[in-house]
């Protein structure tokens, strides 16, 4: 039940943004409809819809199958790509052109997507990749590359990213 106030805390979150609230409404819904076999199935067609208009359309790779927490901001969406493994808390902001996936182990097989706390806010153009944590109250700066967990309260920038306190 708590996604479905989720729906609403993105549309506050996505205030002035109608890009951003369309990609959150689709996502939610089709994250809500997956969550049973039966209306999953009924419901396939949702799902096709979503992939073409979001993904392909809008240039956004935000998988149904994604756990994010409520009060998520999407800002000029394009080119942002996030693995469905990824887990995001609440009130985090992602940029355009952000990618966020796993790495491909020496092994073949892939490590876990990254995992994020509270109040994170993403910069355009940044790369986290790989099964790093990311605390609450992170800010990760344009461009930043991020190869290894960041700290609570801290700020990553550059690349590879260094991570400084934040003031």
């Amino acid at each position: 039940m708590a996604s479905v106030w989720n729906i609403f805390q993105d549309w506050s979150a996505n205030a002035g943004n109608p890009k951003g609230r369309l990609v959150l409404l689709a996502f939610r819904t089709a994250h809500l409809l997956r969550q049973n076999v039966i209306v999953a199935i009924l419901f396939f067609w949702y799902f096709i819809m979503y992939r073409v208009g979001v993904e392909w359309f809008l240039g956004i790779e935000l998988p149904w199958k994604t756990r994010i927490g409520p009060s998520f901001r999407v800002d000029h969406g394009q080119a942002l790509v996030v693995n469905d493994g990824t887990v995001f808390g609440a009130d985090c902001t992602v940029r355009n052109s952000t990618t966020i996936g796993n790495k491909r182990l020496k092994d073949g097989t892939y490590s876990r997507a990254p995992r994020f706390g509270d109040r994170v806010d993403i910069g355009a153009n940044s790369i986290i990749i790989g099964p790093v944590t990311i605390g609450d109250d992170v800010a990760i700066g344009a461009g930043a590359v991020v190869l290894k967990d960041v700290p609570a309260n801290s700020l990553a920038v550059g690349n590879p990213a260094r991570i400084i306190p934040r003031p």
